[in-house]
């Protein structure tokens, strides 16, 4: 009689504690882990199993974290393409505050042989860069036609008050040598008081544009120079660089410079060596 109480003890207290821990939540099993190792280390047991360290069992115990990527703002890049189609000769001042005076903006030069006004290649151009860095940059652009009337001064305050990362301006050049070609690269000089706090930036786009642009197209490049004494460059507060694309003057790049194909190169190059410098660096 005995014996069978003691056997009906002990089957009655195996069947309790299996309820009990059957009974147990996944989050009160893995706390029941977590003690179970750390008395069993507190009581010295060297058998302790690594599968039941708190490390080895932390996501059962610790939540996840949030990875949610943050929301990344695209460079803002200005576009002016130099020029419009009627001169404004009257005069304003060449920086803010100054005394001295320049044109407010000019008629440009023409194609010697394409018979093309500057402004109007300048545009052709603009339009195309606007389309190729739409959706990588955000772009803004200081005119979309020909029919304007905006003065240099004014085409800086533009890109102020947008706040551009840069200001890309567009222009095409001219000699009274008919032979002279190539592509030049301005960027606002130290020198300068008034452009001495964008000169850096002006100066490193400056030179990583110009390597992928002269990449693309072939042009003889005649380098990466600063400029002291330009309106459009002494009334900015953000970087900026101004690329004259060639020669109008010169008859093989003027038919060049209005070749689709060759404006898409010079496009691809300025958009290669800003997404080089602004995601790449």
């Amino acid at each position: 009689m005995r014996l069978f109480r003691f056997c009906f003890i002990g089957c009655l207290l195996i069947s309790i504690t299996a309820c009990s821990i059957n009974d147990i939540k996944p989050d009160e099993s893995a706390s029941l882990v977590l003690r179970q190792s750390t008395a069993s280390a507190e009581l010295g047991d060297t058998n302790v199993s690594p599968s039941n360290t708190f490390e080895n069992n932390a996501d059962l115990v610790r939540p996840k974290q949030n990875t949610t990527k943050e929301t990344v703002e695209k460079p803002i890049i200005c576009i002016e393409a130099g020029h419009q189609k009627k001169a404004n000769l009257s005069l304003e001042p060449n920086a803010p505050g100054s005394n001295k005076m320049k044109e407010k903006v000019s008629g440009g030069t023409q194609g010697v042989q394409t018979k093309k006004p500057e402004y109007q290649l300048n545009l052709e151009v603009a339009k195309k860069l606007e389309s190729a860095l739409t959706g990588d940059f955000d772009v803004i652009m200081v005119r979309e036609t020909n029919e304007v009337d905006i003065s240099n001064s004014e085409r800086a305050i533009i890109c102020n008050k947008a706040q551009a990362d840069v200001m890309i301006r567009l222009h095409a050049d001219g000699s009274e040598n008919s032979k002279v070609k190539g592509m030049t690269f301005f960027y606002p000089s130290i020198e300068n008081k008034y452009t001495k706090s964008i000169s850096e930036e002006s100066k490193e786009i400056a030179e990583v544009v110009s390597g992928q642009v002269v990449s693309k197209t072939g042009v003889k490049f005649k380098g990466v120079k600063s400029r002291d004494n330009l309106t459009g460059f002494n009334w900015l507060k953000v970087p900026s660089i101004l690329i004259e694309m060639g020669f109008m003057t010169n008859k093989d790049e003027d038919v060049l410079l209005s070749t689709s194909d060759y404006q898409d190169k010079i496009v691809s190059g300025i958009k290669l060596g800003l997404i080089d410098y602004y995601f790449h660096k």
